[in-house]
């Protein structure tokens, strides 16, 4: 028996338990608020906020405010220097570094033991457990996973207690057991260096039977292509014939899909879409036929949504399909009804499972239009299909008003295979936003307050370089999308001219 059918039989019980999400979502996500409260309610923040009083759901609302960075920041600075209980039981020693805020170049987001079990481990078991569940003839225990990670630094020199990606503190936690089914070597994964690393995973790999990989589509690719110099083959099952699934998240993986279908052309291949952050694992991809994701509700996450450009805030049994809610969560690593700053839209309620539709401050929305990434990234599939072309990377802000009151969106976009016009991309894109968006359609109408949108290619490899620049190469970094600010596209119009 191949070791995949020897390790299959452990994950038989999650299955049976996975199936409570289709019709407990309530009750399973009231025990977690329940459990998270009564483990919390001896700490600083739990004793502040009347943990031990807080009976219900009500309760908790009217006990505890809406977070966002700014507010948790003071008491996550306090543990970052080793104080203990403050938002969470015992002293929190791993931060995971992510993307700023307003005032700050970077958040640190605690993840406590009982967050590293309890969400983030969980939360990659169960991703086993439904792959395994929808493909019984897999083999994937029988060779090795690719699993992309970043790096990790001292935190504040504090003995034992480090800051980094989450992918970084996920490998340095990892069960020993794992290693012996992975690649590359732990030293090579946590290397800060992304392009030194890209090379080193690349000759760590290219010899082994790889046959899953795990990581961000984009920095996934980038180690792709560099197997793809080094071995000198046209397509990557070549290299690994016995090479089965991707397990991607972090980014959207539309611009991306075609790309890895050319790279990739074995009818045996699978993606399998994860949402999983530095603050929470949340989402799972369960059916390979359904592009939306099953919310995780049985973790140590307990959520809420806030309807877009309402006040009202709902728990997940208020939540209705087709709205555009910004997720809150309460979690075991400390954060407290936390803005997390995605938004979502839930496709179905019966189960739970919803779609990312961009971020709270992740769309253009200066003339009226409320563009959202999602819109932006159906709108770039389309026309990616009409044109033959595939988008690397991409980013758009608005061009304000001149005194003609003219203004418009301006997009820079890599293009790893270039439409043969840019200007019929850009009038294809531009009419498919209209249709996916009424807002941002009767905003062009007539071209009386937006006019069409515009697209400057971008040189190779610019995207990148503006990362590196920025210390962000690798890792879970990513490219913003969206922005109302023109801040960051001038500094890439500025190096595209380099």
């Amino acid at each position: 028996m191949s070791l995949t059918g020897i390790v299959r039989p452990l994950f038989a019980k999650r299955w049976r338990e996975l199936e409570k999400h289709n019709s407990q979502g309530e009750q399973l996500q009231r025990e977690v608020l329940k459990r998270l409260l009564a483990k919390a309610k001896d700490t600083e923040y739990g004793r502040s906020h009347l943990f031990a009083a807080t009976k219900n759901y009500d309760d908790f609302v009217r006990n505890t405010p809406v977070n966002t960075y700014e507010e948790l920041k003071g008491d996550i600075d306090r543990m970052r220097h080793g104080e203990a209980d403050i938002l969470w039981p015992g002293c929190v020693k791993w931060y995971a570094k992510s993307s700023g805020t307003t005032n700050d170049k970077s958040k640190f987001i605690p993840v406590s033991p009982d967050g590293l079990k309890h969400v983030h481990y969980k939360g990659g078991a169960d991703v086993v457990t439904f792959y395994l569940r929808n493909n019984p003839q897999s083999r994937m225990f029988d060779g090795k996973g690719l699993i992309l990670g970043g790096s990790h630094a001292p935190n504040y020199n504090l003995p034992g207690t480090l800051v980094g990606d989450l992918s970084a503190i996920l490998i340095e936690n990892i069960n020993p057991v794992v290693n012996l089914v992975r690649v590359p070597s732990k030293q090579t994964a946590l290397l800060s260096d992304f392009e030194v690393k890209r090379d080193r995973i690349a000759r760590e790999a290219m010899n082994k039977n790889v046959t899953n990989l795990s990581g961000v589509p984009s920095w996934m690719l980038s180690v792709l292509n560099r197997v793809m110099e080094l071995s000198g083959k046209t397509h990557l099952e070549e290299v690994w014939p016995n090479l089965e699934v991707f397990f991607h998240g972090g980014v959207a993986f539309t611009p991306y899909r075609e790309q890895y279908e050319a790279l990739i052309t074995s009818p045996k291949m699978h993606y399998m879409e994860t949402y999983n952050a530095s603050e929470g694992f949340f989402g799972i991809q369960d059916d390979p036929a359904d592009k939306s994701m099953l919310l995780m509700l049985d973790y140590d996450v307990f959520y809420e949504f806030q309807e877009m450009g309402t006040d009202t805030i709902v728990p997940l049994w208020g939540v209705e399909p087709g709205k555009n809610y910004a997720m809150l969560i309460s979690t075991s690593c400390g954060l407290w009804r936390y803005m997390i700053g995605d938004t979502v839209k839930f496709t179905s309620t019966n189960p739970y499972k919803f779609i990312i539709s961009g971020r709270t401050k992740s769309f253009i929305n200066a003339f009226g239009e409320e563009l959202i990434v999602d819109n932006a990234e159906q709108g770039l599939k389309y026309a990616c299909e009409k044109t033959g072309a595939q988008v690397l990377e991409y980013t758009a802000a608005p061009v304000f008003m001149d005194q003609n009151a003219k203004c418009r969106h301006q997009w820079l976009i890599e293009f790893s295979k270039a439409p043969a016009s840019i200007e019929q991309f850009a009038d294809i894109l531009d009419r498919k936003l209209q249709e996916l968006n009424s807002d941002y359609e009767a905003k062009r109408y007539k071209d009386i307050t937006l006019q069409h949108l515009e697209i400057i290619p971008a040189r190779p490899n610019l995207f990148n370089d503006w990362l590196k620049s920025r210390g962000k190469l690798g890792g879970q970094h990513k490219v913003p999308r969206l922005s109302n600010s023109r801040t960051q596209l001038e500094e890439l119009l500025i190096l595209n001219e380099r």
